[in-house]
């Protein structure tokens, strides 16, 4: 197992609200994503095989990557997951559970504006398709501004909503926006989390963080020579590595304007 792409994809669709388009693409990109992957030679695991490997289990094929879905868009269940299963393909789905909303009643309450989301019997029956189901938080928030009761609530909180509405342990997490620190870290470990996936725009690899599992993020306007080059291990740098003292000064800022009550508007995604 050397570079492991870990695809990271939001909403797909024609017609997605501004917000999101960024971070959107079309289901025939998708498909063709798909297409490209298993036509490369890669092993697409369930991601539960790479963490078990992370963790010091049986390794995985050598040439292996993985299919994550953020946040709970209504298009998984009515887009993805019928062009995953024509191709047999496991993915992980990343719940934010404040967006679901029961049948005929509106969502808990999230950070999210306005977009179609998946309801609860959606993501309960995604489940019983084999689909795993993991968690993105209570409202999307960004974590590492967070600390005390707040922090507790959105990565604990998110693991007893959905483990009541499953029946069942969850056991991937992924943090919003991809912002995480070693105090958010230890909070979803004592949650019981055994996986956290990051963002990084890397490949994730042996010797990668099993709480901060680096991701490729696709966008709108990710070129099919660069998706190209992912699947044949270029084009990305490769998990671990430092952080960034860029990242550490974005860190700072934000955590600023969160005491000062003005929250950085980034976009609410990942």
């Amino acid at each position: 197992m050397n570079a492991v792409p870990v695809f990271l994809y939001h909403s797909v669709t024609l017609d997605p609200p501004s917000w999101i388009a960024p971070l959107t693409v079309s289901p025939r990109t998708l498909a063709d994503h798909l297409d490209r992957i298993v036509g490369s030679g890669l092993d697409v695991i369930p991601l539960r095989r790479l963490v078990a490997a992370l963790h010091g289990g049986p390794p995985i094929p050598a040439r292996s990557a993985v299919l994550t879905f953020d946040d709970g868009y209504a298009d998984f269940y009515s887009t993805v997951a019928p062009l995953l299963a024509d191709r047999g393909l496991p993915a992980t789905l990343y719940i934010t559970t404040g967006a679901m909303h029961a049948p005929g009643r509106p969502p808990d309450g999230s950070l999210f504006p306005p977009a179609p989301m998946l309801s609860w019997g959606q993501v309960e029956e995604l489940d019983e398709l084999g689909f795993e189901i993991g968690g993105h938080t209570r409202t999307h928030p960004q974590l590492d501004t967070l600390s005390g009761r707040p922090l507790r609530d959105e990565v604990a909180g998110c693991k007893d909503q959905l483990e009541d509405a499953l029946g069942h342990p969850v056991s991937a997490f992924a943090y919003p926006h991809g912002y995480s620190s070693l105090a958010v870290c230890r909070m979803v470990r004592e949650a019981g989390w055994t996986s956290a996936a990051a963002v990084s725009n890397a490949f994730s690899s042996p010797g990668d963080d099993p709480l901060r599992i680096a991701r490729l993020m696709v966008h709108t306007d990710t070129g099919p020579e660069l998706f190209r080059l992912w699947t044949e291990g270029a084009g990305a740098p490769v998990a671990p590595f430092p952080e960034r003292v860029r990242t550490r000064g974005w860190r700072s800022y934000r955590r600023l304007r969160a005491r000062l009550h003005r929250p950085d508007q980034a976009l609410p995604a990942a």
